[in-house]
C-alpha cells in the first residue's frame, strides 16, 4: 500500500533536512513522489517525522529467558517507543556465540517481530572470556557486532585478540567496561547515598580503568572499539581525549545516566538498580556535556527486562537493569532538548543516524530508496509514564509516574504501520 505522510516537520539529520515536507512510501521504500490517487494519507500536521529510531543495545531475552521478555513483546515495546531497528545482546541461554542461535533469533524475529532485529554475537564462547567465539561464523549467520555485554572481557590479551580478529570481518566490537575486582560486591554507586543507605558501593574507577584499557588497545591496534553505556565524568573525559588524538573509539550512554542520579535508590528502590550504577549530579552534568560536544555518539536504552520476582527482593540480591524502549525518546526530549542541551535534530542523530552507522545497518535516513522506517511523534505532548501500559512483558522502570514530554503517534517499519497510538 502506498502511503504519503503529509504536513509533518521532517527532521532527517543524515540529509540535513529540517522543514515541513511530505514523505512518500511505496514498496517498503522511501520514494520521491507518485500519483496520490489510491495512496493512504497520514496527516502529520504539528508532528515531527523522522527516521525510525535505532537502539543498538537491547536485551530481548529470547532464547532462554522468555519469562522476562520475548522477541514479540520486546519488539512491540520498541515499536511503541518509536524504534524501528534494535540490536540484541548475546547474554541469552544458550549464549549467542554460534550461528544456530543467531539464525534462531533472526527467524523468530522474521515471524513474530514488530521491528527489524539485528543479533549481536558474543566475543567469547559462553561469554566466559576464555576462548574467542567463531566470529566469522557469527558474521555469516547475520550478527552485526560482537560483545560480551553483561560481562566484561577481563583479559586484556583476549580483548586485543578480539579487536584484531574482528577487524578482518568488519565486525564492530562493543565493550562492557567493568573491572570486577573493583566492583567487589558493590550494588550501587560509591558515595554519599551508598554510605547513607548502608549499601556496598561501586567506585567510578571500576568503569574508567576498563574504558582506559580498551581505548589503549584500540589506539595500539588501530581497530575501532565501541564503549557501551558510559556513566561517569571520567569515562567521558577519557573518550573525549582519545577522540582528540584520533583514536577510533565511539561510545553510547543511556537515558538513565542523563536523567537520574543515585538519589533514586533512596528507599531501596530496586528499579533504580542497574549496571553501571546511577551516579552523581556531577556525573549527570558531565554526561550531558559529553552528549552536547559529540563525545557521546549514540543514545541506547540497555533495555533490560526482569520479572517482578527478581526485583521484589532485598536490594543486594535484586537483578540489575531497567526497561527503556518505551521511555527513551521522551526522556531525551525532556532532559536534553527541553533543557537546551542539544537540538531535536541532534537527538534524532544520536537515536538513529549514529547507531545505524556504528553497526553498519540500513537505517537512520529518509533518503530516497532507503527502507521506509519512520517515526512520527508529538514532541510537545505531555504524558505520565505508566508502566502498566508498557508493551514490554516486564515493568521494571524507575520512571513510573514521571511527567515527560513526547509521545509516539506512528511507527512505520518497511512501509507498514507497526504501531499507531490509539
Amino acid at each position: 500500500m502506498k502511503k504519503i505522510i503529509k504536513n509533518g516537520l521532517v527532521i532527517d539529520p543524515a540529509n540535513k533536512i529540517n522543514e515541513i515536507r511530505d514523505i512518500y512510501i511505496d514498496g517498503g521504500k522511501i520514494v520521491s513522489a507518485f500519483d496520490e490517487k489510491d495512496a493512504e494519507i497520514i496527516d502529520a500536521k504539528g508532528l515531527i517525522v523522522a527516521p525510525g529510531l535505532v537502539d543498538m543495545h537491547v536485551h530481548l531475552r529470547e532464547p532462554g529467558f522468555e519469562y522476562k521478555e520475548t522477541i514479540a513483546t520486546g519488539t512491540a515495546a520498541a515499536a511503541k517507543g518509536g524504534f524501528t531497528s534494535v540490536a540484541c545482546m548475546p547474554n541469552t541461554k544458550p549464549v549467542t556465540d554460534n550461528a544456530a542461535v543467531v539464525t534462531f533469533i533472526k527467524d523468530k524475529a522474521e515471524k513474530e517481530g514488530a521491528v527489524n532485529v539485528y543479533p549481536i554475537g558474543a566475543i567469547t564462547k559462553g561469554q566466559k572470556g576464555e576462548e574467542l567465539a567463531e566470529i566469522g561464523e557469527l558474521k555469516a549467520a547475520g550478527a552485526v557486532a560482537i560483545s560480551d555485554d553483561g560481562r566484561p572481557v577481563e583479559s586484556a590479551g583476549m580483548m586485543r585478540k578480539a579487536l584484531i580478529y574482528s577487524s578482518g570481518f568488519d565486525m564492530p566490537v562493543i565493550s562492557h567496561c567493568e573491572v570486577m575486582s573493583l566492583v567487589d560486591g558493590g550494588v550501587m554507586n560509591e558515595g554519599y547515598y551508598s554510605t547513607y543507605l548502608g549499601l556496598r558501593g561501586i567506585p567510578d574507577a571500576a568503569e574508567e580503568v576498563m574504558v582506559s584499557r580498551d581505548v589503549i588497545l584500540s589506539e595500539e591496534t588501530g581497530v575501532p572499539v565501541h564503549i557501551a553505556h558510559i556513566s561517569t565524568k571520567g569515562s567521558a573525559e577519557i573518550i573525549r581525549q582519545a577522540k582528540a588524538r584520533g583514536v577510533k573509539v565511539t561510545c553510547e550512554t543511556c537515558p538513565h545516566y542523563f536523567s537520574l542520579t543515585d538519589a533514586a535508590v533512596v528507599g531501596y528502590d530496586t528499579n533504580a538498580k542497574m549496571n553501571p550504577p546511577l551516579r552523581t549530579d556531577e556525573d549527570v552534568e558531565a554526561i550531558k556535556a559529553a552528549i552536547k560536544d559529540g563525545t557521546v555518539d549514540a543514545i541506547a536504552t540497555d533495555h533490560a527486562p526482569h520479572h517482578i520476582d527478581e526485583k521484589q527482593v532485598e536490594f543486594d540480591y535484586a537483578a540489575n537493569g531497567i526497561v527503556g524502549l518505551e521511555t527513551a525518546l521522551s526522556l531525551g526530549i525532556t532532559a536534553l532538548v527541553n533543557e537546551g542541551v542539544i537540538t531535536m535534530q541532534e537527538l534524532i542523530e544520536k537515536l538513529s543516524v549514529n547507531p545505524a552507522k556504528i553497526l553498519n545497518i540500513p537505517a537512520g535516513t529518509l533518503t530516497e530508496g532507503a527502507p521506509a522506517d519512520v517515526v512520527i511523534f508529538d514532541a510537545d505532548a505531555k504524558r505520565t509514564v505508566n508502566v502498566a501500559d508498557f508493551a514490554s512483558k516486564s515493568k521494571n522502570s524507575p520512571y513510573d509516574g514521571y511527567e515527560v514530554s513526547g509521545d509516539v503517534i506512528y511507527t512505520i517499519v518497511g512501509g507498514e504501520i507497526a504501531y499507531k497510538k490509539a
